[in-house]
Order: C-alpha cells, then structure tokens, then sequence
C-alpha cells in the first residue's frame, strides 16, 4: 500500500483524493508525530494530575506528523496520506532530543519538513472544510491506538484553541468533535492471549500476523498498521467492538452527554508503562460543538 506524502506544494491536490476517498471509506485511522514528552506521568498519580500533564505536554510542543488511513466498514483501504507540518524549528523550540532522535532514525527529515512542510494555518482551514461536508452526509469513524496524545494533538489544532481545563470537558469535546472513537489499545485488553492490553502496537500486531508498510515511528506508516489491525481484531473477536466503542484508553471513566449530566462508569484500573497512566472514558457523539469550536 502506498503511503502518499503530503507536502506545500502538494497539499490541495492531496487533500482533495483524501476528500473523494472519505465518501466511500468513512473510518478514519490515524496517528500523530510530536516531538516528545516534556512531563513524564508518574503510575501513582491522580487522575487531574494525569490530565494535567497532557494539557502542559500538548500545549508545550508542536505536531510534526498527521498520518490518516481511509478503510470502510470491511476493512478495504481506500489510502493513507501523511501531512507534514512546517513550524518546528529544532534550535527555539522545546522538544525530547531523545525523541528527535528516534524520529530521524525512523526517517524523518526535519530540514525538509521546516522548508517544504505544510502551514498548519492552511491545513486547519482546509482539513476542516472536508470535515464540514462530510460531517453532514454520513458519520465518520475514528480509530487510534493508545490515542490520548493523538486525540489532543488534533483537537488542539482543529480547535486552535487551549484544551479544555478538566478532563470531563476533555472528553466531551471529543465526543462532539470526532463522534465515533475506537482506540485499539483498549480493544485488546477484551482479546484473549493480549496481555490485558498491556502491549504496543507492534506486539499486537503480531499477534494478528498483521504486516508494516513503511517504516514504525512515521504517522503514515502507524496509521496503515493500526487501521489493519483494528480491521484484523475486529474479524477475530467479534465482540470486542461493540464493548469498546467511545473508550479511550487515556482519560477517566466519564461518559459526556451534552443533554444530560455524565453519569460516571469505574472500569478497572489499567497502567500502562510509560506516560500517559489511564483506565478509560465512553465519548458519547454531540451534534453541538462547543463554543471554542468552528466547523
């Protein structure tokens, strides 16, 4: 499967495929690539305190990469695209070395991506005017893995806005902005012989006997593999779908109705072994978006 590279000078043209392709493959998987974790989220730490560090981690770096998969309802891949992103500058702005470090390994040229990447006040105006229009001609579905840091990524420059103060508001606006949210990670913890979800997306893959196109650490490339996966696990466990749709393994176990107060669900604690620490929220889809929202 082609990965197709969107740059400047490409964009309108790239962005227009991916506007024709959304009308017959309306799942959306997708993956982000940012520059690290300035704050790290110690296991023990509360709730608000976890949020706390996404907000500072999220609001603190700039997104490099968006890689979207387009698939339908049977797994057919209609295409990916990976959207670079100008505006980082390694020198001022703050990020991980360590990080930068992985991304280059992995192929990213950050000298490319400053020169020749896509303005982000022009891929928010355009990103969004597709969404405008499919958004009212049929529902669109989201897929990530292990998507807290993603979700908040693209909220943020959707919105261009701050994310919202707790992470009750949080999950609200995803619910209203995105609707329909699968995250992977959470999947697996309802598959047999997946380590209660404890594993990466590689491992899971395996798992699956489900192979990598392009190179690990590059949004594109993730984006493919998780949209396989999710097509993969959901044709083994049958089940798993219907119990996972709107929990995110991220946040806390609220569910956000806009028309109603959320009524909280515990679900059993699950900490993962890096940054961020989680158990999991249900995103209910709002037709209203929130006031900090223009679509």
């Amino acid at each position: 499967m082609k990965i197709r590279g969107v740059w400047a000078h490409n964009f309108h043209q790239e962005l227009s495929q991916f506007d024709h392709c959304l009308h017959r493959f309306p799942v959306i998987s997708f993956d982000t690539e940012f520059p690290g974790f300035l704050r790290d989220t110690p296991r023990d730490a509360l709730e608000d305190q976890r949020y706390e560090d996404v907000k500072f981690n999220v609001e603190s770096l700039k997104l490099l990469q968006l890689g979207f998969t387009l698939s339908d309802a049977h797994g057919n891949i209609g295409g990916t695209w990976e959207f670079h992103l100008s505006g980082f500058n390694e020198k001022s702005d703050p990020h991980v070395v360590a990080s930068i470090s992985l991304l280059k390994r992995n192929g990213l040229d950050f000298a490319r991506l400053g020169q020749f990447g896509i303005s982000v006040t022009e891929f928010v105006f355009g990103f969004l005017r597709v969404l405008r229009i499919h958004r009212g001609l049929h529902d669109l579905t989201w897929v990530c893995f292990h998507g807290l840091y993603d979700l908040a990524y693209l909220l943020k420059l959707l919105t261009q806005k701050p994310l919202p103060d707790s992470v009750v508001m949080f999950a609200k606006a995803l619910g209203v902005v995105f609707g329909t949210i699968y995250d992977v990670k959470f999947m697996a913890r309802y598959c047999r012989g997946f380590f209660g979800g404890e594993i990466g997306l590689a491992r899971v893959a395996k798992l699956l006997d489900v192979e990598r196109s392009g190179e690990a650490h590059q949004a594109g490339s993730d984006s493919l593999l998780t949209a396989a996966v999710f097509s993969k696990m959901n044709a083994t466990f049958r089940s798993v779908a219907g119990m996972s749709q709107g929990c995110l393994y991220g946040i806390s176990p609220t569910i956000v109705r806009y028309w109603q107060p959320a009524p909280v669900i515990l679900r059993r604690p699950c900490f993962p072994v890096a940054a961020p620490h989680v158990y999991g929220a249900r995103l209910i889809h709002s037709p209203i978006l929130p006031t900090y929202v223009h679509m």
